[in-house]
């Protein structure tokens, strides 16, 4: 019998793929074409879940590697990757471990992911490993809040939250450990995105992009 895959949540992976579609109607969509807006050359897509990113690359993309190790995800990527309208191939791979070689990537895309992944610092590692010099990270997380309350409830429930919800953490501060892996932020914004109450602990939000140090 073969294992299990390390990666597998069924259960919640149904209820995130409806709620993604849900999601897109009520802004997400948006923030994605503005993460993606003047993208090109050649893009890998972390955890790219069940590719509801895909519609939003403009033509200028020439080919999409799109990570995802959730079986049940992937099925759906696949599925979506058909309709994009640029070429995407999905592949199953953890983010610790992206099966592709270093500088081949033109720009890097982390959207609602480093919440997830279980070592954030590895996987951002991974991402400045396969990015040519001057490549880009464009992405687009929910973070630990400016606000020392709702920082708190965050935290809080963190203790239990990820095993609930995929392993997605709410408390984390996505833009420090993006500077610590070596990556220069050149542009940032900060949001609230709430599109009901019950998503108060993961309204605090960053849209940016980030740069590979050129070589020297």
């Amino acid at each position: 019998m073969p294992a299990e895959h390390p990666v597998r949540h069924p259960l919640f992976a149904r209820f995130q793929a409806a709620l993604a579609a849900k999601g897109e109607a009520a802004g997400v969509a948006e923030h994605r074409r503005r993460l993606l807006a003047d993208a090109r050359g050649r893009v890998l897509e972390l955890g790219a879940g069940s590719g509801v990113t895909f519609q939003h690359y403009p033509a200028s993309v020439t080919e999409v590697v799109a990570v995802e190790p959730e079986p049940f995800m992937r099925a759906r990527a696949e599925e979506a990757a058909e309709r994009a309208p640029v070429p995407v191939r999905v592949v199953d791979a953890l983010s610790q471990a992206l099966p592709v070689g270093d500088d081949s990537f033109d720009v890097a895309v982390a959207a609602l992911v480093l919440c997830t992944v279980p070592d954030p610092a590895a996987a951002l590692a991974e991402l400045r490993r396969v990015l040519r010099p001057r490549g880009e990270l464009r992405f687009y997380e929910h973070v630990r809040s400016e606000h020392e309350k709702l920082a708190r409830v965050q935290t809080a429930l963190d203790a239990g939250w990820p095993r609930v919800a995929g392993g997605c953490h709410t408390s984390r501060d996505t833009a420090s450990e993006i500077e610590r892996a070596g990556f220069a932020i050149e542009r940032i914004e900060r949001f609230t995105f709430r599109p009901c109450v019950l998503m108060a602990p993961v309204s605090p939000m960053i849209l940016g992009l980030a740069r590979v140090p050129a070589a020297t």
